[in-house]
């Protein structure tokens, strides 16, 4: 095809998919054509279609693309640095979009607002982190603190510690949070150990520990739900 008629067609395709994206709403576009108009931005004029599936025959999902570090996005044949960024940014806006839902609002009552951002911002990690949500009088987000990486032990994670954050920040309450890379969420016996001790140490000074939530890539567990806090 001549390259300006190639230019042409390129025009079209990208005139069609922005039309079906705007009339046809969330469903409107498959993965592979979300990806593509993604790519425009460090694309502009040639065909993004054969990128797109590159990354998703490497990266096996989406949500894995475009929670992927930018060197190992740069590593699949046509990424640069701009197209890397404009997937990244992606994944950045999705949790802005989900901690604003969570932030200045009673957490207990927005509680799946709570888990969804707590599986953008964690399901995907390939390392196991440890995160405390420490909340006032009101339920309502007061810091949330990473504690760490790496496995949930009394090594790692010291209960008295955990609790004198709560009392230097004035938190009444807190929930743990950690994630499994392996992607199933279910509870290990130290799990289920570390956060008694955290409980009954809060419990000495008044600090409630709400739950203990552990997120996968196949989903979520509450120890709470489970009955072992």
């Amino acid at each position: 095809m001549h390259s300006d008629a190639g230019v042409v067609a390129g025009a079209g395709h990208r005139a069609r998919l922005r039309e079906r994206l705007i009339k046809g709403g969330a469903e409107a576009l498959a993965d592979y054509e979300v990806l593509e108009f993604l790519l425009f931005a460090g694309n502009p004029r040639g065909d993004t279609k054969p990128i797109a599936k590159a990354l998703l025959a490497q990266f096996g999902s989406l949500a894995a693309v475009l929670n992927a570090d930018p060197a190992a996005l740069m590593r699949v044949k046509g990424m640069g640095e701009t197209s890397a960024a404009a997937l990244r940014i992606v994944a950045v806006a999705a949790r802005r979009m989900a901690r604003s839902e969570v932030v200045a609002k009673p957490v207990l009552a927005s509680w799946q607002a709570l888990l969804d951002y707590l599986a953008i911002d964690m399901a995907h990690l390939t390392v196991e982190r440890v995160r405390v949500l420490y909340l006032d009088a009101r339920n309502r987000l007061i810091d949330d603190h990473h504690l760490g990486d790496g496995s949930i032990d009394e090594a790692a994670i010291h209960p008295r510690e955990v609790i004198r954050r709560a009392m230097d920040l004035g938190a009444v309450a807190l929930i743990l949070v950690h994630n499994h890379p392996s992607g199933s969420p279910e509870p290990s016996r130290a799990d289920i150990q570390i956060t008694q001790r955290i409980a009954e140490a809060g419990r000495l000074l008044g600090v409630t520990v709400h739950d203990h939530v552990i997120i996968g890539r196949e989903g979520h567990v509450s120890l709470r739900a489970k009955g072992l806090i």
